[in-house]
């Protein structure tokens, strides 16, 4: 298995651990993604979106309110104020070994080394919405994720919130 890193920094050359400022508590840390979540960092840093898809316990009402008209089994949503920037966005996919790793949160798919971490290659992603076309992820664009925020906070989808106080508050 191999996990990634995706930044706009095209030359990073070492990883070291470090504290996030949320994490206090924690160890300094190296964070890398899955495979599978690894399309739900195809944007810039900061964009908030709300990421969605059933698992075996979603129950059938809340698989057609959110997936009812749709061929697709994941959702990426994304506030519409930051569709230029994710245009114009360049990004860079570090790839990671998975030795080394531990899994921190399977659902999130975050893997994290105390160690300093080499990448053994670094990628331009290119188009990121074309890149996410290609992936079978369907994209949607509203103007604030407050409201989806709160109706999956009261479903059973599996989700994953990304970068979240950035969004729009107040649901407009």
């Amino acid at each position: 298995m191999r996990l990634y890193h995706f930044s706009e920094d095209p030359d990073i050359a070492l990883f070291e651990p470090r504290t996030l400022d949320y994490r206090q508590e924690e160890p300094a840390m190296v964070w890398a993604i899955d495979e599978f979540h690894a399309p739900h960092y195809y944007f810039p840093r900061n964009c908030p979106r709300v990421c969605l898809w059933p698992e075996e316990s979603t129950s059938e009402a809340d698989k057609e309110r959110f997936f009812g008209h749709s061929a697709v089994q994941r959702i990426i949503a994304v506030e519409s104020d930051w569709l230029e920037r994710i245009r114009e966005t360049k990004l860079y996919r570090y790839v990671f070994e998975e030795e080394g790793f531990a899994v921190y949160d399977i659902n999130a798919g975050y893997y994290t080394s105390l160690q300093t971490v080499n990448p053994v290659a670094v990628e331009p992603t290119g188009d990121l919405l074309h890149q996410l076309s290609l992936t079978g992820i369907e994209l949607r664009i509203t103007p604030s994720l407050m409201p989806l925020r709160a109706a999956i906070l009261e479903s059973t989808v599996n989700f994953s919130m990304i970068r979240m106080k950035y969004a729009k508050q107040g649901g407009a």
